[in-house]
């Protein structure tokens, strides 16, 4: 690593040799209050981002009416007025793939018969080359009802048409349909079993679809809406979806999305999502709450036919800390938290007659069926795992090819000021549906400072900490050359720390294999340094903030660019600093932060991507690559929709024309070589080919 040698590639120190006298700095800083804060200051910042998430969790409740505009004038009426809701639902859960059309699902081999009915294993077209597979039950009649039964992750479509006496007579909900003598489609979903190190393959699937813009939830709900399309071109006049447990959550999802389905039905699945963020990884859905809740999904089935059945516990588990997957419990929904999202839903669609029905389901009370033959369930699951992931590998090929005309706007063909001009638009939709915008105004700085012992004699060290908003602070360490001028200006580095790095880790002996002291090195070259405490430390601590941000649209970052742009600010009100020479070098985790941070704060005059610039999309998108992080324990780093928005090259655009350099090691395990330089190469192609500002970027 040499970062000073990059550095002075595009920032010259000026030092003005007329000045005279040294500028004299005591216990604090300037203008700021004696630090008197003990203890685990980067501690004490974790904790703080964790109680503002939660209080902006707490006040998403209140914030949600303003996303809806419901017309209770009549039904049609109000179903038109959500539509746009709908239509935002949809396109969080991953609903973009345009389905098959097919005339009839194939029927496999004959199951076994019930009183009235034959059952069939059974396979249908969904997208590409996924397909649906489970059961289909056929009345001995023509049927004019039909039901699409969802089973809970862990249950198979055997169990719940009760073929293998694995559940109680209450479970058999597709049972207790077939007796009604309506058509029955059961899908087998992807169960929460490891095939894949300690992960659950729910999680699995959910890691690589997220940040290609999909979810688990939709592509199955997507096996249910083709159902939906099947049934709607048939004689069938009712359409009913119903579920149980994780089965439950997507029939009334499939519900709230569809309006061609008349009835949702749903069992262990139905309260408040407020702590949404305790549960697994895949029930993690980017902004879920700021439009969302049980209720409001509910609200977009109405005027339709709801029936929430309280008498059936849902599934609980729990994901223990260290297996890799994100830790996460689900929770069996009490009868008062049912009742309670209940009130809340009738307080919304108060002006429409219409209201849930809450009921006890039946259990199955016919003779069970006889079975002629066992359909090979894990042969099967196992193909429906691998057909999602290998969707997820396509749509990651493609990704490239969708980024391009994501990015067609942005004028690359004219003067530098109209390609500022035409970033515009995508450093706003960067802020706000990529890294997640707080509207919030940022306070005065209240700096505290203290002076800190540090090991070089010719540079002076503070701990510096400045409010940012209501609850959360920014935390650094501020370093002084002790040789700068009176009346004299220079440039600073803001020198960013990796994963569970500290502030401290950049000035001294701690993690010096890592990081050399370089913060301390540049101030002895002359500059002024900055080293902010980042809040991803602390492992699990840090890691549940992500899904708490997550929640309501937000992510870490979301916290890191308002900090950023304090600290920024700050450091310009200095005297002794050139506000117009502040720069960002981060490594590692901290090269994360420079691909994210700088094209939002444009304080910084330049940015140093160290130890992390790499083809970002691949890395957490590939089931394939060693490099990839789909298996590995960092479960927050999923970030939703980059491979349809922003790879690296595009983060660089939005820090264009300013300058922009990448460092790396030939045996770093980032990334191979020659990703890192494909990556980059559309970079140079950009600052050099297109702008005209070779000179502003660089690797090495």
């Amino acid at each position: 690593m040499r970062p000073v040698f990059v550095f002075s590639l595009v920032c010259t120190l000026l030092f003005s040799n007329n000045s005279i006298g040294q500028v004299f700095l005591g216990s604090t800083l300037p203008d700021s209050k004696l630090l008197t804060w003990e203890g685990d200051i980067a501690s004490r910042l974790i904790d703080s981002c964790d109680h503002f998430l939660l209080r902006e969790i707490d006040q998403s409740l209140k914030r949600r009416a303003g996303f809806w505009n419901r017309d209770f004038s009549s039904p049609q009426n109000y179903v038109t007025s959500i539509q746009p809701n709908r239509k935002t639902f949809a396109g969080l859960i991953g609903l973009k793939e345009g389905r098959v059309d097919f005339d009839y699902p194939d029927t496999l081999a004959v199951v076994g018969y019930g009183p009235g009915y034959t059952i069939y294993e059974t396979r249908w077209p969904v997208f590409g080359q996924v397909h649906g597979e489970g059961l289909l039950v056929l009345p001995d009649h023509a049927p004019d009802r039909a039901v699409i039964v969802v089973p809970d992750a862990d249950q198979l479509p055997e169990d719940v048409l009760g073929l293998n006496n694995s559940l109680p007579d209450s479970l058999q909900l597709a049972r207790r349909y077939a007796e009604m003598g309506m058509c029955v489609l059961i899908p087998t979903i992807i169960d929460r079993q490891t095939t894949f190190k300690q992960l659950s393959n729910r999680e699995y699937i959910y890691r690589s679809a997220f940040g290609l813009g999909r979810h688990i939830i939709g592509y199955e709900i997507q096996k249910i809406l083709a159902g939906v399309d099947w049934f709607a071109k048939s004689s069938i006049r009712d359409i009913a979806v119903a579920g149980y447990g994780e089965g439950g959550l997507l029939a009334f999802y499939a519900g709230a999305t569809d309006t061609r389905i008349d009835e949702t039905h749903v069992a262990g699945y139905f309260g408040s999502r407020q702590h949404v963020w305790q549960e697994p990884a895949y029930h993690n859905v980017f902004g879920l709450l700021q439009q969302f809740g049980d209720a409001e999904i509910a609200s977009l089935i109405a005027p339709r036919k709801l029936v929430i059945y309280n008498n059936l516990e849902g599934p609980t588990l729990e994901v223990p800390v260290g297996t890799g997957g994100k830790p996460g419990r689900l929770f069996s929904p009490s009868v008062e938290e049912i009742n309670a999202e209940l009130d809340r839903l009738k307080q919304l669609v108060s002006g429409l007659p219409w209201q849930v029905m809450v009921q006890k389901a039946k259990p199955a009370e016919g003779l069970p069926p006889e079975v002629l033959y066992l359909p090979d369930s894990k042969t099967r699951h196992e193909r429906q795992l691998m057909e999602l992931d290998f969707h997820n590998q396509w749509l990651l090929v493609e990704s490239p090819y969708v980024r391009k005309e994501f990015m067609i706007d942005l004028n690359t063909d004219s003067t530098l000021e109209v390609f500022q001009e035409s970033a515009t638009t995508y450093r706003k939709y960067f802020a706000e549906e990529v890294i997640g915008k707080f509207e919030h105004a940022l306070l005065p700085f209240n700096a505290r400072t203290r002076k800190i012992e540090i090991e070089s004699a010719n540079v002076s060290a503070y701990e510096v900490v400045l409010d940012v908003f209501s609850g959360v602070f920014a935390y650094g360490i501020l370093m002084v050359p002790n040789d700068i001028k009176s009346g004299e200006k220079r440039p600073v580095v803001v020198c960013q720390h990796g994963l569970e790095g500290r502030a401290q880790s950049t000035i001294g002996e701690k993690d010096y294999r890592a990081y050399k002291a370089f913060a301390t090195r540049l101030a002895e070259r002359g500059y002024i340094t900055f080293a902010p405490q980042n809040i991803y430390i602390f492992e699990d601590r840090f890691r549940t903030l992500q899904f708490k941000a997550n929640a309501i649209k937000k992510t870490l970052f979301s916290i890191m660019v308002p900090q950023h742009q304090q600290i920024t600010n700050w450091l310009g009100s200095l005297d002794i600093v050139d506000e117009d020479k502040i720069a960002f070098y981060g490594l590692s985790y901290g090269g994360k932060s420079a691909m994210r941070i700088p094209p939002l704060v444009d304080n910084y005059c330049l940015a140093i991507c160290s130890a992390d610039f790499n083809d970002w999309v691949w890395k957490i998108a590939s089931s394939r690559s060693p490099y990839s992080y789909i298996l590995t324990g960092e479960y927050e780093i999923f970030e939703w929709n980059l491979g349809g928005t922003f790879n690296y090259s595009e983060m660089a655009a939005l820090i264009a024309p300013r300058p922009f350099m990448v460092e790396r090691g030939h045996f770093d395990g980032v990334a191979p070589d020659e990703r890192v330089a494909h990556e980059y190469a559309k970079v140079r192609y950009l600052y050099q080919a297109k702008l005209g500002i070779g000179d502003r970027t660089e690797i090495e």
